[in-house]
């Protein structure tokens, strides 16, 4: 009897290990320059991934849970200056995200909730805030260009 017990033990492990390992992957152009590399469990994206421009500049960065993008990413130029970074919940971007002009200073940085603009969008010209927004679902619904007004019609917490 405890010989059985183990050999079904074994065989549930091996069983178990062919259907949920997790293995490196890379992809690679035709012309055979790396286009992305990351851990596949099963045959889904899991892990950390890095995908790259045909230049082999990174094009960004991130983590996939079951296949679909989930926490913190980086998305970079093909001159590998920093585009954008945010939260992605269930492949969707969620959370505060920044965008970067060309010289890599943030331009703007928006909530967003679901691929679309939901809460406050700040603005920046040359480092500095020139305006606020709030948006509901993806429409403006008010902007502001002076912080004292800004500052008496919402809560500074809410920008957290």
């Amino acid at each position: 009897m405890r010989l059985l017990s183990l050999f079904t033990i074994g065989f549930l492990l091996i069983y178990a290990e062919g259907f949920c390992q997790k293995k490196y992957q890379k992809v690679y152009f035709e012309d055979g320059t790396l286009k992305a590399q990351g851990w596949l469990e099963g045959s889904e994206k899991s892990g950390y991934w890095t995908f790259y421009h045909p230049n082999g500049v990174k094009q960004k960065e991130g983590h996939f849970k079951k296949g679909v993008a989930s926490k913190y990413w980086y998305f970079y130029r093909q001159d590998s200056s920093k585009e954008k970074e945010g939260h992605f919940k269930n492949g969707k971007q969620h959370r505060w995200w920044l965008y970067f002009d060309s010289m890599g200073h943030i331009n703007h940085k928006c909530q967003l909730k679901n691929d679309q603009k939901n809460g406050y969008c700040l603005i920046y010209e040359k480092q500095k805030l020139i305006k606020a927004s709030k948006y509901q679902n993806g429409k403006k619904i008010k902007e502001w260009t002076d912080f004292s007004s800004f500052r008496k019609e919402n809560k500074l917490s809410d920008l957290k």
